[in-house]
């Protein structure tokens, strides 16, 4: 269960990029990226992650997916309502991301219908730290 991407981006920018590791700021979101909030992040909104097997499975490039965080071997739909470490930093899995119209744009047609209910989570990040390509996921 472990971190095998992260991907930032800019506001406006449709384009992301790779990073081997990310400062997060409990309450704010992603250092650096777009959905960084320096006023703090709404419930939900500071970090996003997708399963690696998922991306695979529906012909998408590590970070095609607009989330932020690609990870291998969790089920992270099971991590809605509950506390997980993701490398030194707490978080609390609050809802499924279901995928919107903007990622069918960029990506493939008919990519929202593949994606539903399989598209990641939205998290809160509760303690501040560092995220590393590598990191272990863990539930707590």
């Amino acid at each position: 269960m472990t971190v095998v991407a992260i991907h930032l981006g800019e506001a406006r920018n449709p384009e992301l990029w790779p990073v081997e590791s990310v400062r997060a700021v409990a309450g704010k979101g992603l250092e650096g990226d777009r959905y960084f909030f320096e006023d703090g992040a709404e419930p939900g909104r500071a970090l996003t992650l997708v399963e690696e097997e998922v991306v695979e499975d529906v012909g998408l490039a590590a970070g095609a997916t607009r989330r932020q965080v690609t990870t291998r071997g969790v089920q992270l739909n099971d991590l809605i309502g509950k506390r997980f470490r993701v490398g030194e930093v707490e978080c609390y899995g609050v809802e499924l991301c279901e995928p919107c119209s903007h990622l069918e744009r960029l990506t493939l047609p008919g990519i929202m219908r593949e994606l539903v209910h399989r598209a990641g989570i939205n998290a809160d990040i509760l303690t501040d730290g560092t995220i590393s390509v590598g990191d272990e996921v863990v539930e707590l």
